[in-house]
């Protein structure tokens, strides 16, 4: 790394990470969401998202995270990522497997260590401890006993945060009151804690606790530069048992991929109707295609091939060649070697069509 030539973040290029793949300029990840479709339950929801997962594996991706929303149900199944990654572990062989983000402003820390101990467990070597934090409804929040308004909250999810990774690394020291609790896990590394986050405020925390850290850019693109500079300038290494000794951070981004800029833009439409629904203050529903593009006035332009210095937008789309320039474009900017895909598609099939192409544009593939 000592020859590795820094780009304007002062971070090393992605082009300079040695690669598995000779082609590859990128690890590809995937986030999932388990969208229930039309009519259907979370039933459907669920075997969709374990042949996305089997299909990431086949596919050369590096890891499939599952996500945490309340109180969405009828459009997103998504709710418990401990009991999705449990099933997942027996349905695939060797992908990494994670949160994105279990919330931990709901749960006790010994809670989520031990639920993660337990995943370490069923799938040894392959777990990922994706932590984050989000607010629901004022309901939802009410039902999980959540207090929504704490004195510090960048302090209270830091400490969190270190106990989670403490009681999984077993780095209490022999004189703290919680050093004698042990937790079922397998005899290998311990499952490798993430910070998520979508601010600066948690790039900074990742870097002063020595953890890895995900920018979720199809929250805030705004802030994905300006979160990486933090977190470099706050790093330090880890007293948590990390293995870090340098920043590691992921970008994840909403992006579709079809065969032509045309056809990826008309899948884009439902992202982009999903994003102006919100700003309008309509939450938990989801267009499809075809209200998407009413709602926009027509299917959206073709993501441009070269993205201006200042932009970043929400969502992206391109054929294969097209989204994997743009996504080598965005991982320089943040000087990251690795992206994980967000899609919000409603046809499952034109889903993974999208991953697969994609694998292909980046140069994963391995089948």
């Amino acid at each position: 790394m000592e020859s590795a030539n820094l780009n304007t973040t002062g971070r090393p290029s992605p082009n300079d990470y040695p690669r598995d793949s000779p082609t590859a300029s990128m690890d590809l990840s995937v986030v999932d969401l388990s969208p229930v479709p039309d009519g259907a339950t979370a039933t459907e929801a669920y075997a969709n998202t374990v042949e996305a997962a089997q299909q990431a594996e086949r596919l050369g991706y590096e890891r499939f995270w599952v996500a945490e929303h309340h109180g969405r149900g009828h459009t997103l199944a998504g709710t418990t990522p401990e009991v999705l990654l449990g099933h997942l572990a027996a349905e695939t062989e060797s992908i990494r497997l994670g949160s994105g983000a279990v919330l931990l402003n709901h749960y006790s820390p010994l809670k989520v260590a031990e639920v993660f101990a337990a995943l370490d467990g069923l799938a040894p070597g392959r777990i990922d401890a994706g932590l984050g934090r989000a607010n629901g409804s004022p309901a939802v929040d009410s039902a999980l006993g959540t207090e929504r308004h704490v004195q510090n909250p960048d302090e209270d999810h830091t400490e969190k945060i270190e106990a989670v990774v403490s009681h999984l690394s077993d780095a209490y020291p022999d004189e703290h009151a919680y050093s004698d609790i042990e937790l079922p896990r397998s005899n290998g590394p311990a499952p490798v804690p993430w910070v998520l986050g979508s601010s600066p405020s948690s790039a900074a925390i990742a870097g002063e606790l020595g953890l890895r850290f995900c920018f979720a850019a199809f929250i805030r693109p705004q802030f994905a530069e300006y979160a990486f500079e933090d977190y470099d300038e706050a790093f330090q290494q880890s007293t948590l048992g990390s293995d870090l000794d340098e920043p590691r951070g992921m970008v994840a981004v909403n992006a579709v991929c079809a065969e032509t800029d045309e056809e990826a833009a008309r899948l884009r439409a439902v992202a982009e109707a999903s994003y102006k629904r919100m700003e309008r203050g309509e939450f938990g529903t989801q267009p499809s295609l075809e209200e998407a593009i009413d709602e926009l006035g027509g299917v959206p332009e073709p993501t441009p091939a070269t993205l201006d210095d200042d932009e970043w937008p929400r969502a992206i789309s391109g054929s294969p060649e097209t989204l994997a320039g743009l996504l080598e474009q965005l991982a320089d900017r943040v000087g990251v070697d690795e992206v994980m895909i967000q899609h919000v598609v409603p046809d499952h099939e034109a889903g993974l069509r999208s991953h697969e192409l994609l694998a292909e544009g980046v140069g994963i593939s391995l089948s």
